[in-house]
C-alpha cells in the first residue's frame, strides 16, 4: 500500500507508515505530504486499526523536515486543497486523528521532522536519534507547530533555549526531559513501537479514542485547567460548539456502547462504581476516579435561577405572576 515515497503496511492492528526517501534524509515533498495525510485518514476510518506508527526509511534519519530543493523548484501544490491543506505540514501536524500515533524515530528529526514527532502521542527513539529546530539559524521560524508545541512539553526556559539557539538534543537528553517514552538501540526502534501499539490495542478502542481526544484538547487549549475532585470542566467541546462537553461525551461513550461492555467484562473483578459518589465512569472500576470523567453527581449541580422577563418583574414581586 501507499506509494514509493510513503510505504504503508499493516502489522496486525497497527498501521506502519514509513517515509521512504532515505537519499534526502526523508525530507518532505508533496508526495510525502499527501501520502502521510492519506495514511492517517485511512487509519482513522478503519475500525480494525488501533494505532499508527510513523517512521523513516534507512539508518540516518527519521525526517529532516521540508525538502528545500522541492520548495525552490516550486514542486509543491500551488492550487488550494481545502482537505489536505487543513492537515498541516506533512499531512500530520494539524491532522485530527482519533487513533493513537507513535513516532518511531530512527535517526535525525530536524525542523519539520521534529514537528511531526511533537504532533505524535508517543515517541520511541533510537539511541542515535537527534532532535532539533534549527530554523532560526536559517532565518526561518518553526512554523509547523514546533514553536507552539515545544513550550507545552518543556519548562519555558528550556523550550526557549531550544527554540532560540537552534540547538539539538540527543535521545538520552530528550528522554530526560520527558520528550521521549523510550530509548532503544537503532535496530529495536520499530519493534519497541509495535510493542507499545500492541499494549494500546488490548484496551477498549472507543475508550482509547475518547481519552486521546480529551487529553489532546486539554493540552492544546487549556494547559493550566485545574482538574481535581469536584471540578467539572465545561470546556473544551469536541467537534465545535454544538457538541457535548468532552467529559460528558467520554461518559456516554464509555457507558452506552459495546466497547464499554467488552471492557467491563474484564474489569468487573476490580470493583464497581460507588453509588454514593453518583459517578459511573470507567475510572471507578479501577479505583482511580476523581469525579470529573463521569456525569456529575446531582448534589454538585446548582439549582437553576429563574429570572423573570423585565416587564414582569413588578408583577412577580407582588405575587400576581
Amino acid at each position: 500500500m501507499g506509494s514509493e515515497e510513503v510505504i504503508v503496511e499493516a502489522a496486525r492492528s497497527t498501521l506502519v507508515v514509513t517515509i521512504n526517501r532515505p537519499e534526502v534524509l526523508n525530507a518532505v515533498n508533496q508526495a510525502v505530504w499527501d501520502g502521510l495525510g492519506d495514511a492517517l485518514e485511512q487509519a482513522d476510518r478503519d475500525p480494525g486499526v488501533r494505532a499508527v506508527i510513523i517512521t523513516g526509511a534507512g539508518e540516518r534519519a527519521f525526517c529532516a523536515g521540508a525538502d528545500l530543493t522541492a520548495i525552490a523548484n516550486h514542486e509543491f501544490r500551488r492550487d488550494p486543497d481545502p482537505v489536505r491543506d487543513a492537515w498541516g505540514f506533512a499531512g500530520v501536524v494539524t491532522h485530527p486523528v482519533s487513533k493513537p500515533v507513535i513516532a518511531a524515530v530512527n535517526g535525525l528529526a530536524l525542523g519539520g521532522g521534529w514537528e511531526i514527532v511533537l504532533s505524535c502521542d508517543l515517541v520511541v527513539a533510537a539511541d542515535t536519534a537527534q532532535f532539533g529546530l534549527p530554523e532560526v539559524r536559517h532565518g526561518l521560524i518553526a512554523g509547523g507547530g514546533g514553536a507552539l508545541r515545544l513550550p507545552r512539553h518543556l519548562p519555558p526556559a528550556l523550550a526557549m533555549e531550544v527554540l532560540l539557539t537552534g540547538a539539538t538534543l540527543d535521545a538520552r537528553r530528550a528522554a530526560e526531559l520527558g520528550l521521549v517514552n523510550a530509548v532503544v538501540p537503532h535496530e529495536e526502534v520499530l519493534m519497541k513501537a509495535l510493542e507499545l501499539a500492541e499494549l494500546i490495542a488490548r484496551n477498549a478502542p472507543l475508550a482509547v479514542q475518547a481519552t486521546k481526544r480529551i487529553a489532546s484538547v486539554s493540552v492544546s487549549t487549556t494547559p493550566s485547567l485545574p482538574i481535581g475532585p469536584g471540578h467539572i470542566p465545561s470546556a473544551p467541546r469536541l467537534g465545535g460548539s454544538g457538541q457535548k462537553p468532552a467529559w460528558r461525551m467520554a461518559s456516554s461513550t464509555s457507558t452506552s456502547t459495546s466497547d464499554s461492555r467488552e471492557s467491563s467484562s474484564t474489569s468487573s473483578s476490580r470493583g464497581r462504581p460507588s453509588a454514593a459518589s453518583g459517578c459511573s465512569c470507567v475510572a471507578c472500576t479501577v479505583g482511580s476516579c476523581h469525579g470529573y470523567l463521569g456525569p456529575p453527581p446531582p448534589r454538585r449541580l446548582a439549582e437553576p435561577t429563574i429570572v423573570p422577563p423585565p416587564d414582569r418583574v413588578v408583577e412577580w414581586g407582588r405575587g400576581t405572576g
